[in-house]
Order: C-alpha cells, then structure tokens, then sequence
C-alpha cells in the first residue's frame, strides 16, 4: 500500500495536545547534584527541615524519565575524602550535565573522613538499588518519611539507569525526543555516547502551545524506568528474518516507568506514536527501529504517523492486535481435522480488534521465520514480520488498512538461513498465469441457485439419469471469461439434453495448454478466465438452467515449481520426506505425504472448498490408481512394501475413505468419482464395509470403467470383417459390471496426443467412420452405468483437440459442405439423452443385476449384441447393435410374452442424423416362436452399422 502524502508542510510538528519537558532550575540541579552523594547511612540524619523543603519542592517538580546510560569506563573504585569534595565542586559548578555524567559513571568510594554535612558512599551505586527497602527501614523520624521516599525513589531510580548501562550494548540508546503529558515537565536528559544516537536536549515551549496543565505524580510502579530500544539479539532476528515472536518485542508493552513503544519501520524518516491528546515522536534507533518511552499507566489506543520520503502515513501499528487463530482452530489443524481450513489459513480481509485489514497465516512448520511481502510494501517483507503461533506451525499476521486486490506472497527463511519466496497454499485468488503471487480476495457474490440445491439430494447420483459433457473451458470457446461462457455453456449444454458437465480444469495451474493437473493453487480457481466470482456466476447460471456441474480434482501430485509447494519451507513437507515415496516417476511431479496430518487435512478441506464454496456438485479424482500403489510405475528396488509387506498405499487408502466420508457427510448430494484403472476392490463401497482383501471400501459414489473404455474402442477400431474375433470385448463388461457403480467415459484422455477423434478412431471411408460413430454412442448410452462425452464428439470432430482453437465449430457452419453430416451426429446425442432420461430402465438400475439381461451376447459372426434394460417395475428398453456394414432383414430376436409390440425409439441409421435410413417404421409385435431361450420373438430389420433402441408401444 503506497504511503498516503501529506496533506501540507514538512515532517509534523508538535501540537497542542504534546507535552513539552521543561529546564530544571538551578535550585533543582543544585539538589539533584547533592542528594546522590549522600550516604545511605546519613539518610535519616539528614532529614532536616531544608532537606524535607527541598525533597518535598522535588516531588512537587516533574520528575525527569529514566534514561539508560552507555557503558563506560568507571573511575577507581576507592578515592579519598578530598577527592569526594572536588568531585562535588566540579559537580555545583558544572551544573546537572556533570552531575548526570558522574551518577552514569557509577563510581565506588569510600568514606575516609566523616564530616557532619557531607559523606562519600562506600557501596557501588548499584548497590544502593538493592538496599533502598532497607534505608527506608532505617528512618526515625516520621516527619521526614515524604523526604526520605522522595530522595530514595530519586536515587533508586539513578541507580537502576547506572545498573541497566553497565549490560546495555551500544545498540540501546536512550529516546532522543521524549513527549511526556502536558502536566508535567521533566528535567534535561543527559547525552549519550552511541552512535547513531540524536543528543537528547529538552525542547522549549512553541508559540501557541499550552504549557499550564497541572502537574500529574507519576504513579511508583511507573518510576523505574528502562531503556526502550529494542535489544541487540531480537533485532538482529527481526532483520534477518527469523524471529518467531515478533509482538513481543514490537508494539506497545508496559514496562518499569511507563510503556514503551518500539516500531520497525524500514525506509521511515520518522515515527510518531498518537494516542488522543499525546503525541510523541520516537527516537531513531538506526536500521528501521524506532522506540520511546512514555510514562503511562496502561497501554493506549494508539496509531502510528510514519513518515517516509515526501509522504506520512497515518496507519494501525500491526504489533499491536491478539491473534486472530484460537486455540481450537490450531488445536483442529494439528489434528488434521478442521474441515474448513481455507477460514483458517490464508488471506483474508477482515475486522479485527475493532479494525479492517487483512489476517495473513501460513502453515511452515520447518521454517525460522516468515514474513509478509506484497504489493501494499513494495515486495519487501522485512517490516513485516509473521509470529509462530505455539508449536502449531502455523505463522500469523494481521495487517491493517490492506484490502483486497493487494499481490502477495510468504518470504521464509529456511533452516539453512537461505531464503525463499512462495506463493500461499491457501490462495483463493492467483494473478493470470505465468504470473506467480497471490491475491487478497473475498466473495460477494449471492447465489440464485437454492431450488437446485435441493432437489439434487433427492437422489444418488448411480440411481439418477447422468449423463456428462466433459468441457475444458479456455478452449471450448476461446478467448471467453467465465461471466461469457455462462452466457453460451449453459444453453448448449441443456440443448444436447446432458445432465452434467465436468469443467477442465478449475484450480490454477502453470502451463495453459494443459488439462491442469499439475496444480500451483489447490484453492484458486485460474485467473485466466476471471475471478472466483465469476467463476461462481458459472456454476449458478449452470445450476439455474437445470446441468450439474463436476470439476477435475487432483489430489495426487503437484509440480516442483519453486515459487510452490515443492520444499515449501526449506524440506520436505506437502510431499513425503522419502524420496522414493516423493518422485512420481511418469510425470516429474511429487506425491503428496498423506500420511501427514495436516496435508491430509490440506487435501480433504480442498474437497469441501470446492463443494461448499463453488456449489460444485462432483469431483472427478484424478489418477486415483498412482495413490493406491506404492509400486505404481515403479520397478523392483524403487519402492519399499508397507508395513504388512504389501504394495498398497495404507496411507492414501485413508485419506480418501476420509475425504469420501467427510464429503457426503457435509454435502448431501454431491458425488465424487474415481478415475481408477485397476481392479482395486472396493472403490465405490462404503468405507465402512470391508471386501475379501479386507480393505474397507473407499467411498466413491462412481468410478470410471476404463477396461469398457479401452475394450470397446479396441473392437471398434477394427475393420468389421475383423471384429467376430473380438466380439469377447463388447461383452466381457458386463461380467463385472455390477462389481463398482460405473461411468462409461469417452473422456479427453482418448482423443488427443496421437490417439485420434472418436470417429477417426472408426475404419473405413468417411460414411462408414460417421455409422461407426453413431452406433457406438447408441451402444454407449444403452449399456449399464453413466455416460461421459468430451467436447467436439458430439458432432464428429475429426481433428484432434488443440488447446489452440478448441473443437471445429466451423463443422456446423451452414455455409460448410459437410455440415449436414456433422449436425446429425450432434442431432443424435441430443435424442439419445432426451430418451435416456425419460426412461427409468435405462439409468435406474445402473448398478443392480437386475436391471440388464442379454438377449443375445455371443452372435459373433453377425457382428450383433441385443439387451434389455429394465426399471424396478420391470418395464424394458430393448437395444440391438449390428456392427456390421450390411443390413439384416427379419432378424429374430427372442423377447418377453407379455409386451403386446415395441415401437423404434431411437434409430442410429436414421436420415436426420447422416443415415442410410433404414428404419422399422411399425411397431412391431412378437410371435409365438420361442427364440434365444424366450417364449417369444420378433423380426426386425437391422440397418448396417447402427444401434436402434425400441420400447413398448
């Protein structure tokens, strides 16, 4: 935050409300001088009539504040009695400086000649700081008590100064200028010896200024006074960036004679301490450090004018606020279980102790200190110093009068003393890529989308229709913001009839051209497209129009960017301490430690942030199978076996049965789902149940069938001459189909990076490759589980997907050739998803046996699989794929007896979608010919290449 200029004229002057010290007179000088060399012995007899006037003329003065002496050589420590007398000569005639100067000296002498007016002490005078309970003890007359506390707190005072100089390093010098209330008027200060020390000289009544305040008696707790500097260790941690509990040593703090103000203001010309009617200016302590004692009872209300280089800043002096983390919070994060830790940790705005700013905190538990740098201090984070909050390792800081907007980012010192600056973890907010700093940010927005909320707990996702279009959002229109692509997505994406869309990718991450799975924010939506209001203006305009919204979560790995999380405060700490455990070996990544607890409460609290924050209604997990296995792309000698001498993951086997549980416990109908290749038992049983490996399940709600994916893209890949010798692929699915409650992806992963479109994937000419790609999708959305679509094979994009240009939109251009082509694909998946979610038998019993019966699976030569799909009433779809180029006229399939006719209800060869047309445009009714084991059967005509769905008349 740029210093706010002042208003008008030079550096600020003192105004009516700053007390101005007064010159002692000479009578006082005369007194000050006489009552430190009389003896402790002497006190009592002394208390004479002109001693008690001059003790009580004292008191009534303004007493001069402690100033802290530099250490000097002392005289000898014994002198004779003739020496003692020039001393108080040289001391009436040199005035209270020499006075001053002989008391700082802190001579030892010895009484060789008592005389009845004078005698010479034989004691140290720091020793007459630790005697003077016992001088007072020795007093006799009462009449002098008000004397003799007088001259005793005078000289106790004197000699704990003398005491304090003689261990003070040359670093701690006294305040130069000393504002005091206007009630009193202290005696001149002595000059010091240290450099860069100002000479500290009274200063005098300015012109118009109120001098005639009554005096105030400093109460005797306050009389001792001590040096407010800060001392020579703390401020070398406070420059060098490791101190660990910097309020204790900045800000206000009572202390003997007052409280003393200390700031560390870097650059600063001056530093002015106002507190209602007192303004006081601090001594220049050198470096940035400016300290100053006052003598109050209690710490004020107070800001600070600091005034740098053509500008003053009126600010809140941020060592002087509590922490705004409790003890719960801290107690929750070392546990690993606070569920809300982006409220914990992180940026934010808020009011505290009565004031707006911003609490920043961080967990860097290895790190010897952590400061704040940031736009508002011109990225220099030594003013800035965080605190360590116990042994939690979390550090705090609140700073005021910042706001949001505000760029910054965590300077710490590692344990080596190297230091390193890091993005936050916890940011909800990241500049625009490749840009790395985080950013000050709360949301505002007020969300419209409380019907959808609700009604989407009505039902599990695996029992519900759900169909997805998976849409990586820079590309999918180019060059349009989240408030843009609500305009255009939700409309689209209702229109082709999908129930959800899975968003790519979401949390911020480096390389733009990616699908954003190495991820630098866990908590920042990617600024490339907007805010995170406006990426919530997204989700509700999606939610409003009726489509749930996935997002891609990563929860994995995360790249070594040093500005990251790698090494984030100086070792190991989000990744595992075991280098083979830490390096993924396929993508040049880290894994996380989850067997730590606060990463695994980083990782589970992400979760619900999406949820909770961003409505999210899914998270699709990412590369869940490199989690489970410690041998995952490993080879023999490169992993080490659990502690059970297996190859699982214990530790990440918990964290996500925990973050599974912990979401569907606080977000009722949300789902989560596994992108999981293997044959893992359990990942979408419950994680209290436990399957023959003796695992408890994992808790997913879907997970991806990839073996489905990968075989029947390999059947389709083949001429259909070829594809009775793997006609095994299309079935072998359904063996385990009911083992997990699946999602049939054909996802971004198979159409990029070599690997062709959808429908390049399809043999022969370009009719045949678009009657393939029909057919297979009619198959796809008939066979048992959820379906998933990438961007652009809706309509039969043949390119591959380039984050350049995003899908061939100009493929529906009417103006194009193929157009028509294109458009009916497109006109297909539409149809498909308008039956499919009118009709309970094809998503109902997704994941019940009972929903799914073949009727005929092993028609290999004829290249034909048919199936009914049932709903919990019994009422059937039946879908009959023929994978061959040729049309089979009055193929008989064996239905039920008791449905009267069946009537198409979708026909993938059909004119309007780029078909041959050949349709059966009657109902057809069964026959009483027992076929494929059923009482009865029908006759249809299959066009080539396609799939037909029909449904009781």
């Amino acid at each position: 935050m740029t210093p706010r200029p002042e208003s008008s004229g030079s550096r600020p002057k003192g105004t009516a409300g700053e007390k101005i010290p007064e010159q002692p007179t000479a009578a006082q000088k005369k007194s000050a001088a006489k009552k430190t060399s009389v003896p402790k012995q002497a006190v009592a007899k002394k208390a004479t009539a002109p001693a008690k006037k001059a003790a009580a003329k004292k008191t009534a003065a303004a007493q001069p504040p402690a100033t802290k002496a530099t250490a000097k050589k002392t005289a000898p420590a014994k002198t004779t009695a003739k020496k003692a007398v020039e001393k108080k000569a040289v001391a009436k005639k040199a005035g209270a400086e020499k006075a001053t100067a002989t008391k700082a000296a802190a001579e030892k002498t010895t009484a060789k000649k008592a005389t009845a007016k004078k005698a010479t002490t034989t004691k140290a005078t720091a020793a007459k700081a630790t005697t003077t309970k016992a001088t007072a003890k020795k007093a006799v007359a009462k009449k002098a008590t008000t004397a003799k506390a007088a001259a005793t707190k005078s000289t106790a005072a004197k000699a704990t100064a003398a005491k304090a100089a003689a261990t003070e390093t040359t670093a701690a010098k006294p305040p130069a200028k000393r504002a005091t209330t206007a009630k009193k008027a202290p005696a001149k200060k002595a000059p010091t010896k240290r450099a860069p020390a100002k000479k500290a000289t009274a200063r005098k009544p300015s012109a118009g200024k109120a001098t005639s305040a009554p005096a105030q008696t400093v109460p005797p707790e306050m009389e001792l006074g001590v040096s407010p500097a800060v001392g020579a260790a703390d401020r070398d941690r406070l420059l060098n960036g490791t101190h660990h509990n910097p309020h204790s040593v900045l800000g206000a703090h009572p202390v003997p004679g007052g409280v003393a103000f200390r700031a560390f203001r870097p650059y600063a010309l001056s530093v002015t301490v106002v507190a209602g009617e007192v303004r006081a200016e601090l001594d220049d302590d050198g470096e940035g450090f400016f300290s100053g004692l006052l003598p109050l009872r209690e710490v004020p209300e107070y800001r600070l004018l600091v005034e740098y280089e053509g500008t003053v800043l009126d600010t809140e002096d941020a060592y002087r606020f509590l922490p705004t983390l409790g003890d719960l919070d801290l107690h929750l994060i070392g546990e690993g279980r606070h569920e809300e830790l982006w409220t914990a940790l992180g940026a934010h705005p808020m009011t505290h102790q009565g004031v707006t700013g911003t609490r920043f905190s961080v967990w860097a538990p290895n790190a010897l200190g952590v400061r704040v740098a940031g736009t508002f201090n011109f990225w220099d984070g030594t003013g800035h110093v965080m605190r360590s909050l116990g042994s939690s390792g979390v550090w705090e800081l609140f700073l005021p009068d910042i706001g949001e907007g505000e760029l910054y980012k965590f300077e710490i010192t590692r344990p080596d003393g190297s230091k390193t600056m890091r993005a936050d973890p916890m940011a909800r907010r990241t500049e625009v890529p490749p840009a790395t700093s985080s950013v000050i940010t709360s949301s505002q927005y007020e969300w419209g989308d409380a019907a959808w909320l609700d009604r989407r707990a009505e039902a599990p996702a695996h029992e519900a229709p759900f169909s997805v279009y998976e849409v990586h959002l820079p590309s999918w229109r180019p060059g349009l913001t989240y408030r843009q692509l609500a305009e255009q997505l939700p409309g689209y994406v209702k229109n082709l009839g999908f129930t959800h869309v899975e968003l790519m990718p979401v949390a911020e991450h480096p390389f733009g051209g990616s699908w954003g799975y190495q991820v630098t924010g866990f908590y920042a939506p990617t600024a490339r497209l907007g805010t995170p209001d406006d990426f919530r203006y997204l989700v509700d305009s999606l939610h409003r129009a009726g489509i749930g919204v996935l997002m891609d979560w990563v929860p994995a790995h995360f790249p070594r960017d040093d500005w990251a999380l790698a090494e984030f405060d100086g070792r190991p700490l989000y990744e595992h301490a075991d280098p083979l455990r830490a390096a993924h070996p396929d993508w040049g990544t880290l894994e996380f430690d989850y067997g730590r607890n606060e990463v695994r409460n980083f990782l589970v609290a992400n979760a619900l942030y999406w949820c909770e924050e961003f409505h999210i209604d899914g998270l699709r997990v990412d590369a869940v199978a490199s989690m489970l296995y410690l041998d995952y792309s490993r080879e023999p000698g490169q992993w080490t076996p659990n502690e059970h001498g297996g190859r699982e993951n214990l530790d990440a086997v918990a964290f996500l049965q925990e973050m599974n549980a912990t979401v569907y416990r606080r977000v009722p109908g949300v789902v989560t789902i596994a992108e999981e290749s293997t044959a893992w038992d359990g990942v979408t049983r419950a994680t209290h149940h436990k399957g023959p490996s003796g695992f408890g399940g994992l808790g997913f709600g879907l997970k991806w069938n990839m073996g489905w994916m990968h075989d029947s893209l390999e059947y389709m890949s083949h001429e259909p001459v070829y594809r009775k010798y793997h006609h095994h692929e299309m079935t072998f699915s359904m063996v385990y189909a009911y083992s997990e409650n699946y999602v049939l992806p054909i996802s971004h992963d198979e159409v990029v990076h070599g690997k062709r479109s959808l429908v390049s994937k399809m043999p022969g000419d370009w009719w045949q490759q678009r009657a393939n790609h029909r057919a297979y999708l009619g198959f796809m959305w008939a066979h048992p589980g959820k379906q998933l679509l990438f961007m652009g094979q809706e309509f039969a994009q043949g390119a591959e997907w380039s984050e350049a240009h995003g899908p061939d939109w100009w493929l529906l251009d009417p103006g194009y050739g193929a157009e028509p082509e294109h458009r009916g694909v497109r006109d297909l998946v539409r149809d498909l998803n308008t039956v499919y979610r009118a009709t309970p038998a094809l998503w109902r019993l997704d994941t019940d046996p009972a929903g799914f019966e073949w009727l005929v699976g092993d028609a290999a030569d004829d290249n034909v699989l048919a199936f009914l799909r049932l709903d919990p009433e019994g009422t059937p779809i039946l879908s009959v794929s023929n994978f061959a180029p040729v049309v089979r006229q009055d193929y008989r399939l064996g239905v039920p007896e008791d449905v009267p006719a069946w009537h198409e209800a979708v026909n993938t060869d059909a004119a309007r979608y780029g078909g041959s047309d050949v349709t059966n445009p009657d109902p057809v009714k069964p026959e009483a010919q027992p076929w494929h084991g059923r009482p009865a059967s029908i006759r249809l005509t299959l066009p080539p290449l396609s799939t037909v769905w029909l449904r009781p008349a």
